[in-house]
């Protein structure tokens, strides 16, 4: 039976989310891969382990992870059942709805029948009666944003969660649904975005400050861009690489000798900062606050280690910034 470490939280760095009471671990532990049916459940628990053992008490999942849809849920519930309910209380667990789910036109989308509905199944896949932050994962184009939102409000008096965030929301997107729940006085705290060195879209568009100036959340996602900002793609494209095995995400195509240049002059930047180019990639997310937490995916126990070593090494000199925006540039 597993038993925490007592001096879990002694390392780890924990940031308010927004304007909320809630303060999230700097790295949060994603679960969009490596949870699902092909995953390994001693893998998969050690992972869990490891991740609460460093302080990561934030686990964040959806309906749609897998494969197949629902899996990781159902996983995490097993977990949960079999070894970490007794520190219920000292975890914040996330799910999100928006991707298809079933047959049909309820089973997609932001309706108040899908969330509701899908809620209700995401708890009885993991054994809970509440989730700690639950998201609408993606705008919807078709049904108002006013019944998305007040649908999301209908589930925190409910009580089946506490807060409720968005994910993929743009920040004209984010700005409309935060007008709503102001109004409707509900716990809204968090946006869900991709962001890396790679992808810079919340920066273009305006969000990530926009979001620091309002009191809501940012907590990044793919921020080492599918693992080409690790050590996998120094030497080229292996054959083992998530580029070659599924192509769904990261394509290969996509990963030019220019990309793998600007990759392997970054990693001369991590090095000369004694950090792996994953970890400076990490730190470099956190350097300003504007983000309250990064995700991070593992297929090992070892990476969540190694990613957690960037806690108390966030920062960077203007030097080391203005580097790294130079290389950036060459893609």
């Amino acid at each position: 039976m597993y038993e925490a470490d007592s001096k879990r939280y002694n390392d780890m760095q924990y940031r308010r989310c927004g304007n909320s009471g809630l303060k999230l671990p700097a790295v949060s532990l994603g679960m969009w891969h490596n949870f699902g049916t092909d995953a390994d459940y001693e893998n998969m628990k050690n992972m869990c382990f490891t991740a609460f053992d460093c302080g990561i008490t934030h686990f964040d999942l959806a309906n749609n992870y897998g494969p197949k849809p629902g899996a990781a849920e159902e996983n995490m519930g097993r977990i949960l059942k079999n070894e970490l309910y007794s520190y219920r209380d000292e975890m914040i667990i996330s799910t999100k709805a928006g991707y298809d789910m079933w047959p049909g036109p309820y089973g997609n989308w932001g309706s108040k029948k899908y969330l509701t509905a899908s809620l209700d199944q995401s708890l009885q896949r993991m054994g809970l009666d509440y989730v700690d932050i639950y998201y609408h994962h993606r705008p919807d184009p078709e049904t108002p944003l006013e019944e998305t939102m007040q649908t999301l409000d209908g589930i925190v008096r409910s009580g089946k969660a506490l807060y409720v965030g968005i994910s993929n929301y743009n920040k004209e997107q984010t700005e409309a649904a935060m007008k709503i729940l102001k109004e409707l006085k509900t716990p809204f705290i968090i946006n869900q975005r991709k962001y890396s060195l790679f992808e810079r879209n919340i920066e273009k568009e305006g969000l990530k400050h926009f979001a620091a100036e309002h009191g809501c959340g940012i907590i990044a996602f793919c921020p080492l861009a599918q693992g080409l900002l690790t050590d996998k793609y120094l030497h080229g494209i292996p054959e083992d690489s998530r580029a070659v095995r599924d192509g769904k995400f990261l394509k290969k195509d996509d990963i030019t000798e220019e990309k793998l240049s600007v990759i392997r002059k970054l990693n001369d930047v991590a090095a000369s900062r004694n950090q792996t180019l994953a970890q400076m990639s990490l730190s470099w997310i956190l350097k300003d606050h504007e983000v309250t937490s990064v995700l991070i995916g593992a297929s090992k126990p070892s990476q969540i280690q190694e990613n957690i070593q960037i806690i108390g090494h966030t920062d960077f000199t203007d030097s080391e910034l203005t580097q790294i925006e130079e290389i950036c540039a060459e893609i």
